[in-house]
Formats: C-alpha cells, sequence, structure tokens
C-alpha cells in the first residue's frame, strides 16, 4: 500500500478544526476535544513504534503481557462515564466481563476460525484483540450507565439487567444492520485499499462482524449477572 505524505495527514485534521470552531463560536467546552485529539495522536504514533517491536520480537510473553494491559484499560475505560459511583469491585467485575467474553470470543476466533499457528502470531492477535476488546468495552459501558438508570429508577434488578442488555446491543446490532449498505467497516476498506479482491475483504469482514457481536453481548451478559446478583443482595 502507498505510504501517505506526513502533510497528507496533516490535511486529514481540516474536518476536526472545523467542528472545533464550531464548538467553540457556540461557546461550548473545547478543551477536553483537544486533549482528546493530542492523545489520539501521541497514542497512535507511540503504539505504531511499539508494534513494530512486538512483531519482531512476537514473544508468547510479550503478547499476553500486552493482551493483560489491554483488558485492564478496557475495563477502566467502560465504566469512566459512572467514575464517581463505582468502586474498585465494579471495575472487578467488567474486568472480568471484559475479559471472559472477549477472551473466550478471541481465542474461539484464533483456534477454530482462523487456525492461527502459532497462536501469538502478534501481527495477527493484536488487531484482532484490539477489535474484541473495545466492542466488548463499548456494550460494556452502555449496558451498564442503562442498568444504573433502571435501578435509580426504581426498575427490579433483573428487569433493570434486561433492559441494559437490550440498550448494550442496540449499537451493535444498528452496525450489522449498516454495513455494507450505509457503511464499509474499516477492516474491509483497509484491505480493498491494500489490494485484497472485495470478496475476499467481504469473508474477513463477516468473521469479524460475528466476533464483535459475539464478545460484545457475552461480555455485556456477564457484567449484568454480577452487578444484578450484588445489586440484589445489597438490596436484601
Amino acid at each position: 500500500m502507498e505510504v501517505i505524505p506526513f502533510i497528507n495527514v496533516a490535511f486529514a485534521f481540516v474536518p476536526v478544526i472545523v467542528v472545533l470552531t464550531v464548538m467553540f463560536r457556540w461557546s461550548l467546552e473545547i478543551s477536553d476535544s483537544i486533549v482528546a485529539l493530542a492523545r489520539m495522536l501521541i497514542q497512535l504514533i507511540l503504539i505504531g513504534y511499539a508494534l513494530n517491536w512486538i512483531f519482531a520480537v512476537n514473544s508468547s510473553w510479550l503478547v499476553l503481557g500486552l493482551l493483560s494491559f489491554m483488558l485492564v484499560v478496557a475495563s477502566s475505560i467502560a465504566l469512566r462515564p459512572l467514575a464517581a459511583t463505582k468502586g474498585w469491585h465494579d471495575y472487578g467485575q467488567a474486568l472480568c466481563a471484559i475479559s471472559c467474553g472477549g477472551g473466550a470470543t478471541l481465542a474461539f476466533i484464533i483456534y477454530f476460525v482462523l487456525d492461527i499457528r502459532p497462536w501469538y502470531q502478534a501481527s495477527t492477535i493484536v488487531p484482532l484483540a484490539g477489535m474484541i476488546f473495545a466492542a466488548s468495552m463499548n456494550a460494556v459501558s452502555v449496558a451498564a450507565e442503562r442498568f444504573v438508570m433502571e435501578i435509580k429508577h426504581g426498575t427490579k434488578p433483573l428487569s433493570a439487567r434486561n433492559e441494559a442488555f437490550k440498550a448494550g446491543l442496540i449499537p451493535i446490532f444498528n452496525s450489522l444492520l449498516a454495513v455494507g449498505l450505509v457503511s464499509l467497516p474499516g477492516m474491509m476498506t483497509g484491505q480493498i485499499l491494500s489490494g485484497v479482491a472485495p470478496l475476499i475483504a467481504a469473508r474477513y469482514q463477516i468473521i469479524v462482524m460475528c466476533m464483535i457481536t459475539g464478545a460484545s453481548g457475552i461480555s455485556a451478559a456477564i457484567y449484568l449477572h454480577l452487578a444484578s446478583k450484588s445489586t440484589a443482595t445489597k438490596a436484601l
């Protein structure tokens, strides 16, 4: 694939500057948005250098360490909107949910779908894990926020769990409905731009959509099961 010059990458920020300008003109707080953009830029540059090294070393322990780090970060971000009301126990539940749901899905894809040998092939495992853990994180985040809202409105834990589970799956099912019609997902787009035949890219994207849906649903279900049980116990 053709290397994009840095000046072209800089031009990609023009639409972002338009959004920031609108926020500024409308007297909206833009400092958080600027920090988020700066973090995105720094994090992607750093991870680019880090992945070059990780792919070259290709160590099972290094891959396990990176996956563990990704899980811890994902679980902490998942409950970020509820940080004021959540404690270590809640973060433990999120970590358990994302680790079990995302980890089980990743293992299934590695061994039974893609048949990756060795399993710690970093150039394949790390991107897959990133997509799976991010999807699980988002599903847990939406489900947790909806669960807390339902409980605050007096809904019983089991009913709150069911409503939260439906809410957590709305984004992923919307993406399933839109894929191929409204959007071409990132992985498929990247493969096509790299010269892969569209039908082959579509086959890989089907796998990605299935693993994201599975990981999201399983992670949200595990978190809500744990959260509803602990909420019911506190109510006794």
